[in-house]
């Protein structure tokens, strides 16, 4: 560059620190809205549960670190953690997030269909999905509060903003098709909602503003699905091409289900 002069630059100045990522994972399962977290196996925080994460790699983004302690610290397979939605949360860069060192962690959102139990690798000690906002399972080691303990490091602050932006982005977008298997129904996919935003959703005026909006779904040709009831055969839909909803599909106030 013109004008550079690279001795003018000197990198000692500047304290080193790392970079690492944390990811909050959320998938519909059972009906309920889960999330997936690790017990750590090492210090700090060491029998605490945590978002799955880790340090990023001198040659490496931080979108391929996430996926790479994705697939370390839980289990899953290659193909689960490829095929996942993944967006960039935020940044998180308090001075004292991390007793280590100076740690500035690049936050991740991950959103994929049920999955088989995950199993734990790498510095976790196991993976577990576990309902969102319910109890958490004691640690092995037995210490702490089995039921309210906090997550490790500032997880619960990044867990929480995540929820929040899942929330508002089912309004605007179509990113509830992502918790969704590739073909699924209407109710399956209403259910992605009342998951995640904790309402009650009325069933016929879902199921119009899902089909008059356009581009959110498709009909697959001929598919449908027993669905348990005595009624036929509820029918299958596939994401569509939009990414944005117009209008958006706002959610309703009151109406909280227990």
């Amino acid at each position: 560059m013109e004008g550079y002069d690279p001795g003018a630059y000197d990198p000692r100045a500047f304290p080193p620190f790392a970079v690492t990522v944390d990811l909050a994972v959320f998938t519909v399962r059972d009906g309920e809205l889960h999330v997936l977290l690790i017990e750590r196996g090492e210090e700090p925080y060491k029998g605490a549960w945590a978002l799955p994460g880790g340090f990023v790699r001198p040659r490496e983004s931080a979108e391929t670190a996430a996926r790479r302690e994705l697939a370390e610290e839980t289990g899953l397979s290659d193909t689960s953690v490829d095929v996942l939605h993944l967006e960039q949360l935020r940044t998180y860069s308090e001075p004292d997030r991390d007793p280590r060192m100076r740690v500035v962690s690049v936050a991740y959102t991950a959103l994929l269909p049920d999955l088989p139990e995950p199993h734990g690798g790498g510095d976790a000690a196991r993976a577990q999905w576990m309902p969102f906002g319910t109890h958490r399972p004691p640690p092995a080691s037995g210490r702490g509060d089995p039921h309210r303990a906090p997550l490790a490091f500032d997880h619960d602050r990044i867990l929480a903003d995540a929820h929040e932006r899942v929330g508002a982005k089912l309004e605007y977008t179509c990113l509830a098709t992502a918790f969704c298997p590739a073909e699924f129904t209407l109710g399956e996919l209403r259910q992605v909602y009342e998951t995640v935003w904790g309402v009650e959703l009325d069933r016929p005026n879902f199921r119009r503003k899902v089909l008059t909006t356009p581009g959110f779904v498709e009909a697959v040709a001929g598919g449908a699905r027993l669905t348990g009831g005595r009624g036929k055969p509820a029918a299958l839909y596939r994401a569509g091409p939009a990414n944005a909803l117009h209008p958006p599909l706002l959610r309703p106030e009151g109406r909280q289900t227990t």
